[in-house]
């Protein structure tokens, strides 16, 4: 019972619950962040500094959360404010990132959404290019750049020259928007009762396809080359500050801390449950999944650069073929080489003359990329060249959707729960009522994502509101425990609830471990960014661009942003 004497609502059963916070945990950095982390630091190398971050930050962290949300059993503002009157800001700023993080994140949603209803159209919309008015031809902007690039910059977002240049709303990103609002606040609407039944298939489905999609992409031609490349350790790169950095954001970003979401679901816990198993059960499966979902994400694109490869060197043969009047099919992939070195050696000039491409299944295989660009460029450029692409399209954008519905769940649970601990919420007004009143109000506010400049706001809240805030929190949230709550008192807790104390591990992550590493981490991400930061006016259009230009990944393509 809470303070009021009003029964709190409690978890099902213990599935229930880790599955939640391990979908809280789980969502699409895992599939789209991660895989892109190891291919460009050094394969299996990046691992090492992945696993310390992992049990010197993540779990100490993870497992602080899970605790002090079942002990005082509130959600982060009644958490920290029960503290200390003074650190309730601390609940508040929590709040406030999941709000804000919760605008963009649905927005991806509704990207997903958009793709995953013309997954079911053959040929697939962005196989090819449209036809001009006059169809005699494909359409310029297709031609220059590609119809994967047209499909995501022009059909899906329409996107404006600058952020400046607002553009009209997109109706259909608008009803993509709104259906993605509504599956939320479907799945939502009578809190921890209905999320407890939508997450067994929101939690568990991605693990489903990520499976049917590693049985497939293993047997694609070229899948080895993807996960050498993925996974052989590049030694060297450990010498870069830069990777041990963004190992410790990786990991901090991916378990979710700091949003409030975690100590709302520990809340609803019994006060006699070991906490510390969850804890180390939904970080372990939290990484597990990291390298697992890069085993099929490599292999496919392993398979897209070997195409991409075979592809060059195809266009090669026919220039060749042409130019030296050599019969059809006798230049093959399989003897191409010797072809080259005996022309170039007889007649170079000739050779030179025919400006052929340069094809090097390494640099295909370099050609990286994270975030949206993976999901909406790349991955949806492998899936047109697999058999039956439809079908593997559906699959992965419904994959897509359920790792980022659970991870709603704890964005929307770390707003409502601080709100109805601390009664804000007039008690005639219905939880159904108040529930729809937030998704509604987050919908109008995410409609600026829907503009044709939408996509230069969603990546300006993404690099912002869900990086520095939460370590600045995170840091407080470990100090306010360690040494205002009390470490001793803390100790006391955790043996009452667990029947056990806290070993000397998590006494010295606790006490000096974490914060430290929070420290310099937060301080050599300020150092960083002051260095790349352009020091001109914030609302100049140029200085807007470099700023997306730092963050976006797959931003600035072939002149249409």
């Amino acid at each position: 019972c809470d303070e009021e004497g009003t029964e709190r609502p409690k978890w099902d059963n213990k599935v229930q619950y880790l599955l939640t916070c391990i979908g809280f945990a789980v969502g699409l950095g895992n599939v789209w962040r991660f895989p892109y982390l190891c291919q460009i630091y050094g394969g299996g190398a990046f691992l090492i500094p992945y696993v310390i971050a992992l049990v010197f930050e993540g779990l100490p962290l993870l497992y602080m959360e899970l605790a002090i949300g079942q002990r005082l059993r509130m959600g982060s503002v009644g958490v920290w404010n029960s503290i200390s009157p003074y650190l309730g800001g601390l609940g508040v700023a929590s709040m406030m990132v999941s709000f804000l993080v919760g605008l963009f994140y649905n927005m991806i949603l509704a990207w997903v959404l958009w793709y995953f209803f013309h997954s079911f159209q053959s040929p697939l919309p962005w196989r090819d290019c449209p036809l001009n008015l006059n169809h005699t031809g494909y359409l310029t902007e297709c031609e220059k750049s590609s119809p994967v690039n047209y499909f995501w910059y022009r059909k899906t977002l329409n996107i404006t020259p600058d952020i400046e240049t607002s553009g009209p709303l997109q109706w259909w990103l608008v009803l993509c928007l709104a259906t993605a609002w509504c599956l939320v606040y479907i799945c939502f609407i009578r809190g921890i009762e209905t999320i407890g039944k939508a997450i067994y298939i929101t939690a568990t489905f991605p693990y489903l396809v990520l499976t049917i999609f590693l049985v497939r992409a293993l047997t694609l031609s070229g899948a080895t080359d993807g996960l050498v490349y993925l996974f052989t350790p590049n030694w060297e790169t450990l010498k870069n500050p830069k990777v041990w950095l963004d190992a410790a954001t990786q990991i901090f970003f991916s378990l979710s801390l700091a949003f409030g979401g975690l100590i709302a679901f520990s809340s609803y816990n019994p006060q006699k449950n070991n906490c510390e198993r969850d804890a180390l059960i939904v970080g372990c499966v939290n990484s597990l999944t990291s390298i697992y979902a890069s085993i099929p994400i490599f292999a496919i694109l392993g398979f897209k650069a070997n195409e991409n490869y075979n592809d060059c060197r195809n266009w090669n043969i026919l220039k060749l073929t042409n130019a030296f009047n050599i019969g059809d099919e006798n230049i093959t992939l399989e003897n191409y080489d010797d072809w080259l070195n005996h022309l170039n050696t007889t007649d170079p000039s000739e050779v030179e003359s025919l400006s052929l491409k340069t094809c090097n299944l390494q640099t295909f295989l370099d050609q990286s990329a994270s975030g949206t660009g993976l999901a909406f460029i790349v991955f949806t450029e492998a899936v047109i060249r697999m058999p039956g692409s439809q079908v593997w399209a559906v699959l992965f954008f419904v994959m897509l959707f359920s790792l980022g519905l659970s991870s709603m769940f704890g964005n929307l649970e770390g707003v409502l729960t601080p709100l109805l601990d601390l009664h804000m919420v007039p008690p005639w007004i219905p939880k159904e009522i108040f529930t729809g009143l937030i998704c509604l109000t987050s919908f109008t506010v995410a409609l600026i994502f829907t503009l044709g400049s939408g996509n230069y706001w969603l990546e300006i809240f993404n690099s912002y509101v869900g990086s520095m805030p939460l370590l600045i929190i995170a840091f407080f949230e470990i100090i306010s425990v360690a040494y205002i709550y009390g470490i001793n008192r803390f100790n006391d807790d955790i043996e009452w609830m667990t029947g056990r104390r806290p070993n000397i591990y998590w006494q010295a992550t606790w006490r000096f471990i974490s914060p430290f590493m929070l420290l310099v981490v937060f301080v050599a991400y300020v150092v960083i960014e002051a260095e790349k930061r352009p020091t001109y006016n914030a609302w100049n259009p140029d200085y807007v661009r470099q700023i997306l230009q730092l963050f976006c990944v797959d931003c600035i393509k072939s002149g249409t942003t």
